[in-house]
């Protein structure tokens, strides 16, 4: 497994590591497995989040009895203060330690003030943290972030899909010695070759891709290709192009941060249905569930909530009445046999 150094951290971790928001999906158990399976075949970065429900307790529970050989990465949502120090106590608890490796400030929509900066000082002079991140989605505030001096790491998306402004990003990182972490690796699940963004993201040394997995098989798919690493040629060229190509445009990455809907729609999976029925087995989405979710996009009340909290930027109303309309075409062709 090649290694990569966070930054100034001088933390050396594994090149593929660990994304733990999919093991919410999975049992504790089924948990344990993966996350043991990882470890034991060379993956020691864990990134998780206090947000991702028991994500956190199920780490503490698998690997307690090799903390000291992996470095975990949590976060916390910035809304007061006292909501992170309550966060932070919380992690602890659920992850088994007594420090965190690296505690990041998540997608925060402005930089942190000084009482929130005094408080991860004061853990750190404290061992209870070693080193402060900086998770976002947005450049702009992003860049802000590193003009502040004071984070050791910075978590952004980034795969093949990374524009000019994201390259600048991670060049930027390697020469203010900054730990650049890769979120969104698979752009949410819409990239459907993890070779071709594999293979992007490994030219860039400074970069850790955290890949979320839930199932056995994924992992051994992404560790396959650390093993093998694939070759940037004219037709992985092609490949990534392809990738590039058919997800131009405005496109639901699936983060999730627009949620709640008052109208109930389940936007982060509604507002991406089109091309997920185009990279996946058609008949789930095309069945009487997301039927009646799509059929939720009529009822939407125009608030604005979830295009003022995107973070791409979208037009989330708009992409949701286009999702509908294509989906209605499709749902018809495809259930009109069944009417005859």
């Amino acid at each position: 497994m090649r290694k990569i150094k966070l930054g100034r951290t001088n933390l050396e971790v594994s090149a593929v590591s660990f994304g733990a928001l999919p093991i919410q999906r999975i049992s504790k158990e089924e948990s344990a497995s993966l996350l043991r399976l990882a470890y034991e075949r060379g993956v020691n970065f864990f990134d998780t989040a206090n947000y991702y429900t028991d994500s956190e307790e199920k780490i503490g529970y698998a690997l307690k009895d090799v903390r000291d050989k992996i470095v975990i990465a949590t976060k916390s949502y910035t809304d007061s203060l006292d909501f992170v120090k309550k966060n932070f106590e919380q992690s602890l608890r659920m992850l088994k330690t007594d420090y965190i490796d690296i505690y990041q400030l998540h997608n925060p929509p402005t930089l942190p003030d000084e009482a929130m900066l005094e408080f991860l000082y004061k853990m750190r002079e404290e061992g209870k943290l070693r080193y402060i991140g900086f998770t976002n989605h947005r450049l702009d505030i992003a860049n802000a972030a590193l003009d502040m001096g004071i984070f050791d790491t910075m978590q952004f998306p980034f795969s093949l899909l990374a524009s000019d402004g994201d390259i600048e990003l991670v060049r930027r990182c390697e020469r203010e010695d900054v730990g650049f972490i890769a979120m969104k690796a698979m752009a949410g699940g819409m990239i459907s070759d993890p070779e071709a963004t594999f293979c992007y993201i490994s030219q860039f040394k400074n970069v850790v891709p955290i890949y979320g997995v839930q199932k056995k098989e994924e992992l051994s798919e992404f560790l396959g290709y650390e093993e093998k690493l694939p070759i940037l040629d004219e037709a992985m060229q092609k490949r990534i192009d392809f990738q590039r190509d058919t997800l131009a445009g405005d496109f639901c990455r699936g983060c999730g941060y627009c949620q709640p809907c008052p109208a109930g729609i389940e936007i982060w999976q509604c507002a991406r249905i089109i091309p997920m029925i185009g990279r996946a087995p058609k008949a789930p989405w095309l069945g009487d569930k997301w039927r009646r979710e799509m059929d939720k996009i009529r009822d939407c009340i125009n608030c604005g909530k979830c295009k003022s909290r995107c973070p791409y930027g979208l037009d989330t109303p708009a992409l949701l009445r286009r999702q509908l309309e294509q989906y209605d075409k499709l749902y018809e062709e495809y259930h009109k046999g069944e009417k005859k």
